[in-house]
């Protein structure tokens, strides 16, 4: 029997010496563990060696691909054809081949791995000719030229400089910010009025660098910078400005400021434009979908774009957002629905309650995107201006609420209401501030007992009205003693009332209308009683 094992020098076909050890798969390794036991097993009987690396590329693209290379051919009619014995091979699908084109009987089973491993084991000392170090040197450069066969990859894609890109523009925006607010401060001592004028930061640092002092505004021309109102605004503000005087020391300085912000502005407009025709050619589909900036930061993140494809649609979701993720699963809140994917368009345009949403279905097209550009062969960019069609119009029907039904036809529209979010107004309630009571029990008491005396008193006068009527021949003398009677019983309740009073003293003192004791009665009751009386008497 014959084995067939490729290299990365070349091809090796060995003669098996011992047929009968084979059948032992269990205890074969132990035959190959010294070159002299190898030796005993197999035998090389051919070797054919690759020119350079791109021949041994080109050799096993083809054998995972499942052909045969031209060279592979020639050794196989040459030596196997006539031998005229079985071929033992790795690759089933390869001997399938072989049978096929060449009508070799091609032998592929668990015996033929373990016999691989062990010629694989003891190749140096099995292939003879061939160095250790000339052996490692190929098998590196041919490792380095099948990934970059795999990959179709090329010099122009080379995600490396938007990485720097990216990480410059952003370092740019900071110093501009930087720069602009301190020139805006500093020649705001001499011309504050300027400042709310012009809003626009390129145009502010310009009109200084043309002009200077705040004298010069009155004959400087700045239609070229500025319209026609704005210019004629400028120069009357000027006239009438509250700022101080300033030395040509110190406007050389602030207009040297101004020259170095307008410098770095015309250098961040080329890195931008840099950075799109780069983001184009790298990833066309990624860019189409996002944007070259939010599609820039996600590489820059991630590493490289192959490092941001290997990552699933929910992590791309919430990439950049890791701190509020980590936040969120600690204290069991709930997680953020987006990252670095927020800045991009199609979220932005999207009203509030439906941008979860859409940035999911956004993320899981955006990983599609990634993917072909990192690994597809075609650079165009048809499949992410189709994606971001369907996510417009899936955008379209979630913002017209043209949701289908989903039993029935499923041609009808969905009737459901618009949603009109209701805020409730609260106002302030002052009575929770403090934690007195308004009333204190004992105040409370002596209202009760209060009542308590007046029901008495009504019934009191109810029984004497009954009594008046049953005897109305009464001598005046009994009358008298019955009024005494009532004054007694008056002056005895207003004693008490007045022992209550002396007793609870300790007690804040309320406003009078709550204070005042209803002593009025006393007195009023019994003239009332009088003046019926005389009325009965005249009567009579």
């Amino acid at each position: 029997m014959l084995v067939l094992f490729e290299t990365s020098v070349g091809y090796a076909i060995f003669k098996v010496l011992n047929e009968k050890k084979l059948q032992e798969v269990d205890s074969l390794w132990k035959e190959f563990e010294t070159p002299e036991k190898a030796n005993k097993i197999v035998k090389l009987k051919h070797f054919e060696k690759f020119q350079d690396t791109a021949e041994a590329l080109a050799a096993f693209t083809a054998l995972m691909e499942g052909k045969i290379n031209k060279q592979l051919k020639k050794v196989l009619k040459k030596i196997v054809k006539e031998a005229h014995e079985p071929l033992a091979v790795a690759d089933a699908k390869l001997g399938g081949v072989i049978k096929e084109k060449l009508n070799l009987s091609c032998i592929h089973s668990p015996v033929v791995n373990e016999l691989m491993r062990g010629i694989r084991s003891q190749m140096d000392g099995l292939i003879p000719g061939v160095e250790p170090r000339e052996m490692a040197a190929m098998c590196l450069g041919l490792a380095h030229s099948l990934s970059r066969y795999r990959l179709k990859f090329s010099a122009d894609k080379v995600d490396t400089m938007i990485v720097q890109a990216i990480s410059l523009l952003d370092d740019l925006d900071k110093e501009l910010n930087n720069y602009i607010m301190r020139c805006r401060e500093w020649y705001g001592w001499h011309f504050p009025e300027l400042g709310k004028i012009i809003s626009d930061n390129l145009t502010y640092c310009k009109c200084l660098q043309k002009v200077g002092d705040r004298k010069n505004y009155a004959s400087a021309k700045l239609s070229e910078l500025l319209p026609e109102e704005v210019e004629a605004e400028v120069k009357a503000a000027a006239e009438i400005s509250m700022g101080t005087e300033v030395s040509e020391e110190d406007i050389c300085n602030i207009l040297h400021l101004c020259t170095q912000v307008i410098e770095i502005s015309e250098y961040r407009t080329q890195l931008y434009e840099y950075l799109q025709n780069r983001m184009m050619a790298i990833a066309p589909n990624v860019t189409v979908m996002v944007g070259e900036l939010v599609g820039a930061r996600l590489i820059a993140h991630a590493g490289s774009l192959l490092n941001l494809a290997k990552h699933a649609a929910s992590t791309v979701q919430i990439l950049g957002a890791e701190k509020a993720l980590f936040r969120a699963l600690k204290s069991r809140r709930d997680t953020p629905k987006y990252g670095l994917i927020y800045h991009a368009s199609l979220v932005g345009q999207t009203s509030p309650k439906h941008k979860g949403k859409i940035s999911r279905m956004l993320a899981a097209k955006t990983v599609l995107a990634i993917r072909y550009d990192a690994f597809g062969e075609d650079s165009s960019s048809a499949m992410g201006v189709e994606n971001r069609a369907k996510l417009e119009a899936r955008l379209r029907t979630l913002e017209d609420r043209g949701i289908r039904k989903i039993s029935g036809t499923g041609k009808a529209l969905a009737k459901t209401e618009k949603y009109e979010h209701k805020s409730e107004v609260k106002t302030y309630d002052p009575s929770g501030d403090s934690t007195l009571p308004t009333c204190s029990k004992k105040r409370k008491i002596e209202q009760v007992d209060k009542e308590d005396e007046i029901i008495e008193k009504k019934a009191k006068k109810a029984k004497i009205k009954i009594k008046v009527e049953e005897a109305p021949a009464a001598t005046e003398e009994e009358e008298e003693e019955e009024e005494g009677v009532l004054v007694v019983e008056e002056q005895e309740t207003s004693v008490k009332k007045k022992k209550k009073k002396d007793k609870k003293k300790h007690i804040k003192e309320e406003p009078l209308s709550e204070e005042e004791p209803c002593t009025s009665t006393a007195i009023a009751s019994p003239e009332k009683k009088k003046k019926k009386k005389k009325k009965r008497d005249t009567e009579d």
